[in-house]
């Protein structure tokens, strides 16, 4: 599956608390998100819409290697 490349922050942080991610912070346009879900993880995203795709591919590979699942994997729980 492709990345989508119109992705937004706000929609993409809705998605992400289904991996338990909560925003901890936000400094400018950058946005702090923290889960507890297999050990602590973090990640910052900017707040852009959209999120420009190598920004985007590089969060989903931070996010697959925390949680031991394919980017491909990912990309299902989160896109469709």
């Amino acid at each position: 599956m492709k990345i989508p490349r119109d992705v937004s922050s706000t929609w993409f942080i809705t998605q992400l608390k289904k991996f338990g991610y909560e925003v901890t912070r936000q400094t400018g346009s950058h946005i702090r998100l923290t889960t507890h879900k297999h050990g602590l993880h973090r990640i910052t995203l900017p707040n852009h819409d959209p999120i420009r795709i190598g920004t985007l591919s590089s969060i989903l590979n931070d996010i697959a290697q925390h949680f031991e699942i394919s980017k491909k994997e990912l990309l299902g729980d989160l896109f469709e």
